[in-house]
């Protein structure tokens, strides 16, 4: 499953922010490139930073036991690439390889939430974005796991 340009309902999280509140988050910003291949995160690695991606492709996967990695939703330009840095305990869910050289605005994930404590605007539509973005990384995942195993574990006994 790939995403939406601008991630979930095609309007990315700096389009769902407040203008103020766009500018102070982008205040933080860092641009970045990384190159084809760079695995950017892995399950379980602390979550202290995230990225919004401005082109390429990432791919979120799974680790699948006896099966490696199994890639469950891609992310391409406008999206948000990372979500556990907001919610405890801060430790990836997934892992992250671009897929071509990417380049991405990336944050600091203490200080967005250092700024979100005192701009509770910004905080509100973060969290409400994040949360989206949460169950549209849940629903991608649940179909490729049903894609791997439902066949499997589907049929009964009478």
């Amino acid at each position: 499953m790939t995403t939406e340009p601008g991630g979930p309902g095609g309007e990315g999280l700096l389009a769902a922010l407040p203008g103020e509140e766009r500018e102070r988050l982008m205040a933080l910003a860092r641009d970045t490139v990384l190159p084809a291949g760079t695995r950017v995160f892995e399950e379980g690695e602390e979550a202290d930073r995230f990225w919004i991606l401005r082109s390429g492709t990432v791919a979120l996967d799974v680790q699948v036991p006896g099966r490696g990695r199994a890639i469950v939703e891609t992310i391409g330009a406008g999206g948000l690439l990372g979500w556990s840095w907001l919610c405890p305990p801060r430790q990836w869910h997934l892992g992250a390889e671009t897929r071509e050289p990417t380049r991405a605005w990336m944050f600091d994930a203490a200080a967005v939430r250092d700024l979100c404590t005192v701009r509770p605007t910004l905080g509100l539509a973060l969290v409400t974005f994040v949360a989206e973005t949460i169950g549209e990384r849940l629903r991608a995942t649940r179909i490729r796991l049903l894609d791997l195993y439902g066949t499997q574990g589907s049929e009964r006994t009478p």
